[in-house]
């Protein structure tokens, strides 16, 4: 999948990976491959520059530290973090509901 698709969605998909622990920023990359089931691979300059957003918004902070003699810094979400999680996700279900009304299959309504 194109890294343009996730557009408009990419700050929830990262939330949705740290809602189950912290990651450092390759280990986000990771699970957002592995939770799409490969689709999305999505480069270091689309990630990092998000999480860094998400910091500034304070929706997930981070925290320095060094593995193996190289520093990284590891995200969890916050309690705003959280809410804004929950918010994406009734907003996403809602999204979905519609669209798939309109692109399902059938045929449409007659509109009189």
């Amino acid at each position: 999948m194109k890294p343009d698709r996730v557009r408009g969605h990419l700050d929830a998909l990262i939330l949705a990976v740290l809602d189950g622990e912290p990651l450092h920023g390759y280990a986000v990359i990771e699970a957002l491959q592995v939770r799409s089931g490969g689709e999305l691979e999505l480069p270091t300059g689309t990630i990092y520059p998000a999480l860094r957003r998400l910091e500034r918004a304070k929706w997930i902070s981070g925290v320095w530290s060094t593995v193996g003699g190289r520093r990284r810094r590891t995200y969890q979400l916050t309690r705003a973090g959280r809410h804004e999680l929950g918010v994406s996700r009734t907003e996403w279900r809602e999204f979905h509901r519609v669209i798939d009304a309109v692109l399902g299959e059938g045929p449409c309504p007659a509109i009189r």
